[in-house]
């Protein structure tokens, strides 16, 4: 493949995914993801393999990106870190056993299944009219523990961050406000991303036909460039987050989660 395009997708990418992970909460799996694929099987990288590489790479850049926006939620009072911490460390575990199934099993059933699960969820969000900017979050130790677990399983099987459901969980399950349910789930995307990543790299190590600079599943020439890009551009989403209601920031995730799951299905 040209260079040139290969580096202006994925700079491309990197702007749109970053803006979107600090915008609503999610990783940016959902674009990262499909460009990945796109540009390794491209290159002649067999299909199983790139639909890998792609999915753990993604979630690698999920890391740092999450972290910023995370911060920057949390300088606004958005972040609930007596749940983000312990969903997370559930999730580290969850992503673990998620990651290592995505690694030995067909995707294209999962896809389907996931892509109709967010499409119902966001019809949900859009039924959803109260959105409460006052409202006390609901939620004990447990089910932050068993939620994080979930999501960190979805995290690892579907190469994505997870916010796409947590996000929804949050606000629908729980009473949280659409800022703080954005901000809580950056937050625990961090951890589960770790721990989907780890089980990519132990479950890719020194599997043939990867390309140079892989390191497991994980591809760090890619990482670099849309690292690069998603870190800046998710406090840019952040602010953008902030400057609209909690009921607006709410339809247009509930549109979000319609498009990619209409996207999904197709790619099913």
């Amino acid at each position: 493949m040209d260079p040139i395009l290969y580096f202006a997708s994925l700079i491309i990418t990197g702007i749109t995914a970053g803006t979107a992970s600090g915008l609503f909460g999610v990783g940016g799996g959902f674009l990262m993801t499909p460009v990945q694929y796109w540009l390794y099987t491209s290159g002649g990288i067999d299909s199983t393999l790139a639909t890998r590489l792609a999915f753990g790479t993604s979630l690698a850049v999920m890391i740092p990106t999450m972290i910023s926006a995370a911060f920057a939620h949390h300088r606004r009072g958005a972040v609930n870190w007596q749940a983000a911490i312990p969903m997370g460390c559930a999730a580290v575990f969850g992503g673990l056993a998620g990651g290592s199934l995505a690694t030995h099993l067909p995707g294209y059933v999962l896809r389907t299944i996931f892509a109709l699960l967010i499409i119902a969820t966001a019809v949900r969000m859009v039924w959803h009219i109260q959105a409460c900017s006052t409202c006390e979050p609901r939620g004990s130790a447990g089910i932050y523990l068993l939620i994080g677990f979930l999501i960190g399983i979805v995290s690892g099987l579907a190469g994505i961050g997870g916010g796409v459901l947590l996000v929804p969980v949050l606000v629908i399950l729980l009473g949280y406000p659409m800022h703080t349910a954005v901000g809580t789930s950056s937050a625990c995307l961090i951890f589960s991303s770790a721990g989907a990543v780890i089980a990519y790299v132990i479950n890719g190590w020194g599997v043939a036909g990867l390309p140079p600079y892989t390191i497991g599943y994980v591809n760090l020439v890619t990482f670099a460039i849309l690292a690069a890009t998603t870190i800046p551009l998710a406090r840019f989403g952040v602010r953008c987050a902030h400057g609209c209601s909690g009921r607006n920031l709410q339809i247009v995730f509930a549109g979000m989660l319609i498009l990619i799951g209409g996207l999904m299905l197709v790619s099913g």
